[in-house]
């Protein structure tokens, strides 16, 4: 999957546009900006975007269509910023989430991190929560929790976009699709998914903290530690 190439070919639709919105107030720092490290200082960002050239054509678009139209924008609001824009190859039939095969593709360092064998650890009975995505578990003050498929979706849902609020309808459309054979639950019956999955934790269940009257969200905690793995989700940071 190394193998990358400069996007740079004939726009076949000039006339698209992204309009920038009207200038808004800053917004307050991300999760990821305050929380960077000591000596180091944002100069720029990378946006994956998984979308393939089939999805593109249906859609009645191209990738290079859509890196231009995307450069344009840019320019109107940051006329300085430079840009580079590349292709990410991947081998047919990949499978996976669209924007965690491009992140694999351009060798993104977490996306990559994720692919390498685990080095078994000796288990200590450490203080604290440990959510465990790569082995789908929970341990609790070094004991593993009894938590259900469902209990522990809920909780690395909210752990994989820390920082964001959730709301129940997304929770609803995201965690359970008919398909599954269960029940879809109203947006209220998420309150008692929450509800059990906070008392498994006990004394740690203000780590999932409620938003009233929109949602659910977790923030970083000191007594959490995540331990990550090969296909865990891309979290999300904006």
């Amino acid at each position: 999957m190394s193998n990358t190439a400069i996007l740079d070919r004939p726009v076949s639709r000039p006339d698209l546009r992204l309009v920038p919105r009207a200038a808004e107030p800053a917004p307050a720092p991300s999760p990821a900006e305050r929380h960077i490290p000591a000596g180091t200082a944002p100069r720029g960002f990378a946006l994956y975007v998984g979308f393939d050239e089939v999805k593109a054509a249906a859609s009645g678009v191209s990738l290079g269509v859509l890196v231009e139209a995307l450069r344009r924008t840019l320019h109107e609001v940051a006329p300085e910023a430079e840009t580079y824009a590349t292709v990410a190859l991947a081998p047919v039939g990949t499978g996976g989430r669209d924007v965690d095969v491009v992140r694999l593709a351009l060798h993104e360092p977490s996306a990559v991190a994720r692919t390498k064998p685990e080095i078994e650890v000796e288990e200590r009975a450490e203080a604290g929560v440990v959510v465990d995505i790569s082995r789908k578990r929970v341990l609790i003050d070094g004991e593993s929790a009894a938590f259900t498929f469902k209990e522990f979706e809920l909780l690395q849902y909210l752990v994989l976009r820390e920082g964001r609020t959730i709301e129940r309808t997304e929770l609803v459309s995201s965690l359970w699709q008919a398909s599954d054979g269960d029940e879809v639950p109203g947006e209220r019956t998420i309150d008692v998914h929450v509800r059990r999955l906070r008392a498994k934790l006990g004394r740690f269940e203000d780590i999932v903290r409620t938003v009233r009257g929109v949602g659910y969200r977790f923030d970083r905690h000191a007594d959490v530690v995540i331990r990550y793995g090969h296909g865990t989700p891309s979290p999300d940071r904006f």
